[in-house]
């Protein structure tokens, strides 16, 4: 691989991992469609690349996120046993399912997330009671409060629908495995709908758990051969540098306008994801 390519998959992981990193999607749910269809590269192995972006942007974005207290780790912990568990499913289903059902597959997810995020236009910043707090949320401790630079205080929240939102996350690694996508995509949409937390702490949570489901899929891939080191390396290293800036960037937009950009960028992507299931290519023909 040449040096200019090298700097191509730098510079397209840094500008993907910073957008995924402010959404707390990781870079994964970008860098799959841009290196498959601007790259041309199969899509095993752009998702063995971007299984190792998404635990290279998971690491670099987490920071920011605990020293600003909007990543709730108690919830993240919990949930994330059901993700992992997941996500070792969708390992051992990977190589039975066909690249165009992989690509529809996607697109039907991508969509069904930006329908429901749209659903849900605004996060509660009314006060909470202790009335709402629900059994498992006090007894584990997961209700929580985030500060808010855009609203200029503190927002408290409780955690709902526990069970639910174990379920929701173990589809979420599942599919993460699968398309390799990170599972953040997903992770918000449930952590918004089903457990009713604020987008930032959704956000900032998922960021915090997806690098563990990647990890956990990880090793499979690289067995596979489907995670090649000259593709891997730029991305994992832009991927941090944009992990970096995004999450910096998350602390200080306002969550309606985050919310809005979340919705614009699941329905681009579906539509790309949906022609790429049909076999149409609106940037030419692999090279």
């Amino acid at each position: 691989m040449d040096t200019g390519h090298a700097l191509w998959l730098f510079a397209m992981s840094l500008g993907a991992s910073a957008l995924g990193g402010m959404l707390g999607m990781a870079s994964g749910i970008f860098i799959v469609p841009i290196l498959t269809v601007f790259g041309h590269i199969d899509i095993h192995v752009a998702i063995g690349a971007s299984i190792v972006s998404v635990i290279a942007c998971s690491c670099g974005g987490a920071a920011p996120f605990l020293r600003g207290r909007l990543t709730n780790v108690r919830l993240a912990i919990v949930l994330e046993t059901a993700t992992t568990l997941g996500a070792l499913s969708g390992v051992v289903m990977s190589g039975l399912i066909p690249v165009p059902l992989l690509y529809f597959i996607f697109a039907v997810i991508l969509m069904l997330s930006a329908q429901q995020m749209l659903a849900r236009r605004s996060d509660p910043v009314v006060a909470v009671t202790a009335a709402s707090t629900t059994p498992w949320g006090a007894s584990l401790r997961l209700d929580s409060r985030y500060p808010d630079h855009a609203l200029g205080r503190e927002i408290e929240y409780r955690v709902h629908r526990i069970g639910l939102g174990m379920v929701l996350m173990y589809g979420a690694g599942l599919i993460s495995a699968l398309l390799g996508i990170g599972s953040g995509v997903l992770k918000i949409p449930a952590m918004d709908m089903a457990l009713r937390l604020p987008i930032k702490v959704s956000s900032a949570t998922s960021n915090f758990m997806i690098g563990v489901t990647a990890a956990a899929s990880a090793g499979a891939y690289f067995l596979r051969g489907e995670i090649v080191t000259v593709i891997a390396a730029p991305v994992a290293l832009g991927s941090v540098v944009g992990a970096i800036l995004g999450a910096r960037v998350l602390m200080r937009v306002s969550s309606d306008k985050l919310r809005v950009l979340f919705v614009f960028v699941l329905a681009v992507l579906a539509v790309q994801m949906l022609l790429e299931a049909f076999g149409i290519r609106l940037f030419g023909a692999p090279a």
